[in-house]
């Protein structure tokens, strides 16, 4: 039986959180025994594509009600291939730090799916976080109006973390034994026991 996979994460990001959360599932995946890659959309080499892994996470965040167009441009360029491996989309947006925003959280999926005709098999929708302290006087106020109406209970007078370190972690552990299951991947307790 096959005992490793590989693993693209790609992902855009605005301010650095998509990253953090790549990284973490590239972590995740890294911990059960597979081989993860997880690389910035606008920093993905020219001889390095979605043909040479075994399954493809694609991240992006949410500004403005939109995603990366990077990240839409790579999932349309790429989707045929996308759509012959095991593949999941994660996003992190500010509507998925409170349950108030999560069907707009939702929202902006459907319409990523619908604009690129791509269908992930796994779906995580993560909170983001709002670094007050890296934004111009004006970023800042428009920030502190939109974080009033999407999380009311933040402290906009700090930077604030709404990312659920666990929930991503159980994402990525879910994706993982999709895959292994999909691709006939030994679970990481039956890979100990045959060695």
């Amino acid at each position: 039986m096959i005992r490793v996979r590989s693993f693209l994460v790609i992902y855009g990001t605005g301010e650095g959180q998509t990253a953090k959360v790549a990284d973490r599932i590239e972590d995740v995946l890294a911990a059960r025994g597979h081989d993860a890659t997880a690389v910035n959309v606008d920093e993905l080499p020219p001889d390095l594509g979605v043909d040479d892994f075994d399954a493809v996470l694609v991240g992006a965040s949410v500004h403005g009600g939109k995603h990366q167009p990077t990240v839409r441009e790579f999932v349309a360029t790429n989707r045929d291939a996308l759509a012959a491996k095991p593949t999941a989309f994660f996003q992190v947006s500010l509507s998925s730090a409170d349950e108030r925003g999560r069907a707009q959280a939702a929202g902006y999926v459907e319409e990523f799916v619908e604009d690129t005709g791509w269908h992930p098999d796994r779906i995580g929708l993560f909170g983001g976080a709002l670094r007050y302290s890296e934004y111009g006087f004006l970023k800042r106020l428009v920030i502190k109006q939109i974080a009033k109406r999407a999380v009311p209970d933040a402290d906009t007078a700090h930077d604030a973390e709404f990312t659920d370190w666990d929930e991503v972690e159980a994402f990525a552990a879910d994706v993982a034994s999709f895959v292994e299951g999909r691709l006939g991947v030994a679970p990481p307790d039956d890979r100990e026991a045959d060695e």
